[in-house]
């Protein structure tokens, strides 16, 4: 019975011979980069990051728009090697002494490339020119600040000097609380650049995109001659749970979006990415030749 007790257990041995095999099965299988693929938070379904870019970055399976940044969106409006950037080294400073706030902008700059929350120039589109502002949600949430408010405000100016037409991306949580009231100032700055733009008769045209709220959404976002937006764009002030605890009721299916505005009249139209650099030269053509 002791001699049971101690006896060792025997296991399946794997030879060298099979060992090398399953190594060599192994090293042939194909390599997967990390982050080859993504999830669409929309429908789930998996996507493949090279298709999704070369499809505008819209699912194929259920047309969500994904965020896209800046640089990507000029590259898709403004025709081949027709950009030229205004105030590109413009950052901001730190106006109440907000603690924390200068290694945020730092870091900020080192993620994304990038000197502020917008990207502002002159391009052609289909050979009209114009005058373009693209704000990306990747720095701060493209949150307003003094030098946002400053940049947009100098590029209105620059199209009124050059009699170019007016395009805002719009991509923004609202006012950028590390700057206090400077912050709130940008709305009457801008909408007063944008009214000295529409007394020189001058086209402007905000493009909504997703998302575009707070401070953005209650001055130049909605200041337009004609407002076109991205399909699913979220649109709107304060936050859907804001509301209905301020209000105490349910909101509709869908308030906020681009889809809710176009059905109440606040919007002009929603064009889909593919479309979009299609759909401005046409507006800028018609404009230039009733001029």
């Amino acid at each position: 019975m002791l001699d049971k007790l101690f006896k060792k257990t025997k296991y399946i041995t794997v030879s060298q011979k099979a060992l090398s095999n399953i190594d060599n099965s192994l090293s042939k299988r194909p390599s997967i980069p990390s982050g080859a693929w993504v999830k669409c938070g929309n429908c789930g379904k998996i996507l493949y990051r090279k298709d999704l870019k070369n499809n505008y970055s819209i699912c194929q399976y259920c047309n969500h728009h994904f965020r896209i940044n800046a640089r990507e969106r000029i590259d898709l409006i403004a025709d081949r090697e027709s950009f030229y950037e205004f105030d590109k080294n413009m950052t901001s400073a730190n106006p109440i002494e907000f603690k924390g706030y200068r290694d945020k902008i730092k870091n900020m700059q080192k993620k994304t490339n990038m000197a502020e929350a917008v990207i502002t120039g002159q391009c052609t589109i289909f050979k009209e020119p114009s005058v373009i502002c693209v704000m990306d949600s990747n720095f701060m949430m493209g949150s307003m600040g003094s030098v946002v408010g400053e940049k947009i405000t100098r590029a209105v100016e620059r199209a009124i000097k050059l009699k170019f037409p007016l395009i805002i991306f719009t991509a923004s949580g609202g006012a950028r609380m590390q700057e206090g009231i400077f912050s709130l100032m940008q709305m009457a700055k801008i909408s007063g650049a944008i009214s000295r733009l529409n007394a020189n008769g001058l086209l402007y045209i905000p493009v909504l995109t997703d998302p575009t709220t707070g401070g953005v959404t209650a001055s130049f976002a909605m200041l337009g001659d004609i407002i076109l937006a991205e399909p699913g764009a979220l649109v709107g002030f304060a936050g859907k749970r804001v509301i209905e605890q301020t209000i105490k009721q349910k909101l509709p299916e869908g308030f906020q979006s681009s889809e809710f505005l176009l059905q109440h009249g606040f919007i002009d139209s929603i064009v889909s990415r593919e479309d979009l650099k299609g759909t401005l030269g046409k507006i800028l053509s018609i404009h230039s030749r009733n001029r």
